[in-house]
């Protein structure tokens, strides 16, 4: 109790606070999976069919069309283990982009961190991306890709890619609510960021000082992360560490911008 006799509100530190945190995050979570599947006949087959489909286009473009002297075999299987964590990303930072302004009333008038309208994007295309992996596996079988340890590491890269995607998601969220143009410049970033990352390529397949600045790039030891089970022999010790420094680096950073820019966010909302 306070001086006042006033029951004093929960902060950071208070016991439970952490667990309605989570508690709302999965529900807001969830409800996003709700009306994305609700709404579609088909349902979760979407979150097969989708990245499927586009598999089956790269995979016709880079082995039957053109002549290809990059990635591994079975190309099918290098191609989707990349593709997918890449869906991942792309969908997450798209939607980004609007977080808050599609629930404007309810981001202003919630008690609950703002912040969580980041984590909600995060999880639910992570559940998403988690619902999808069939599709590797059915191909991994089909093309007879052997399995190593580099499997432990997929945990690992999904764990990497949650984090670096929120600190991306509460520097990218507020911005593009400050700054309306944001939106459109986000995507192109996003589709020039697809061929900047080892995604029909590997950081094996880059020439001299290009692999050394493409191991910059975040994505780069995600995605070697993703293929260890299948490629251990494009291997990235120095991509990967990279990766998870620069992704702890981004969740510290966009926690502290987050913080300062939620006042001037609610005013502009």
């Amino acid at each position: 109790m306070t001086p006042a006799g006033r029951e004093r509100p929960a902060g950071v530190g208070a016991p439970g606070t952490l667990r309605r945190y989570l508690h709302s995050l999965w529900l807001l979570s969830a409800r996003d999976l709700r009306v994305r599947y609700a709404t579609s006949w088909l349902g979760y087959v979407w979150s097969v069919l989708d990245p499927l489909v586009m598999s089956g286009i790269y995979w016709f473009v880079f082995t039957v069309i053109f002549h290809r002297s990059v990635g591994a075999e079975p190309y099918i299987v290098f191609l989707i283990s990349a593709l997918l964590p890449w869906v991942w990303f792309n969908q997450s930072v798209t939607d980004f982009t609007r977080a808050f302004n599609r629930d404007a009333k309810l981001v202003r008038s919630t008690a609950i961190p703002r912040s969580i309208w980041v984590g909600r994007i995060v999880v639910s295309k992570g559940v998403e991306f988690l619902f999808s992996l069939p599709v590797l596996v059915l191909f991994a079988v089909c093309a007879g890709a052997s399995v190593g340890w580099g499997a432990l590491w997929f945990p690992v890269a999904v764990v990497v890619q949650l984090v670096f995607l929120t600190g991306l998601g509460l520097l990218v969220a507020p911005l593009c609510v400050l700054f309306s143009d944001l939106e459109r410049t986000t995507r192109l970033i996003l589709r020039a960021l697809f061929y900047a990352t080892p995604i029909i390529y590997g950081m094996h397949d880059l020439p001299g000082v290009f692999r050394e600045l493409g191991a910059f790039n975040p994505l780069a030891g995600i995605m070697t992360m993703y293929r260890a089970a299948f490629f251990p022999d494009q291997w990235d010790a120095f991509a990967v560490w990279v990766s998870v420094g620069m992704s702890i680096a981004l969740l510290a950073v966009g926690t502290l911008v987050f913080r300062r820019l939620e006042p001037a966010v609610l005013k502009e909302l």
